[in-house]
């Protein structure tokens, strides 16, 4: 596995090997020594699969405390996946990165604790897979407004057209009203 460290260093995009042959292929996608040797000794304790189509935008979601960490991994479909830096006290605070992931690229995005997390599907169906570092907690679940201008991220919107969003992403608030990490 080959980690490679994003515009924010913290946010490691995750190169498996992958061996192919006729019959398909075959990757590792966790080995916990690896990870540990690249800076990421947390412990997963639960694993999400979630399904998309084609527009659907989900984020800019964390917890504001049993923050977790994800390993993201999508297993079907391509989509767009963002981490912005919530942590008051980082250099790169409100910064955010993006990168396709895709089952055909077969990469991996690791966002450490301290992060908003979002992505945009871009094929027909997306169906996406996370390992987190601590539980799902939804009383501490926060959204960020997606299209905040404050961080500016730029979406690529398929045919410029507005994204299908959850009731909970469309009430997001802006990082300015947001509750943070120090």
């Amino acid at each position: 596995m080959e980690f490679v460290p994003e515009k924010i260093p913290d946010v490691l995009i995750l190169k498996p090997r992958v061996f192919e042959d006729p019959r398909g292929f075959f990757m590792e996608t966790y080995r916990d020594v690896e990870f540990a040797q690249a800076g990421i000794p947390q412990k997963f304790v639960q694993e999400n699969h979630s399904a998309s189509q084609k527009g659907v935008l989900r984020g800019l979601h964390y917890q504001i405390r049993q923050a977790q960490g994800k390993l993201i991994r999508v297993i079907a479909g391509e989509v767009f996946d963002v981490a912005v830096d919530i942590r008051r006290s980082s250099p790169t605070f409100g910064k955010w990165v993006g990168i396709i992931l895709s089952a055909e690229n077969k990469l991996q995005l690791w966002i450490p604790p301290g992060f908003a997390h979002g992505f945009y599907v871009f094929s027909e169906n997306a169906e996406v897979t996370y390992k987190v570092t601590d539980y799902y907690a939804p009383e501490w679940e926060r959204s960020i407004l997606w299209n905040d201008p404050q961080i500016g991220i730029d979406w690529p919107l398929v045919n410029g057209l507005p994204p299908s969003l959850s009731n909970k992403d469309i009430n997001g608030k802006l990082l300015a009203e947001a509750e943070l990490f120090d």
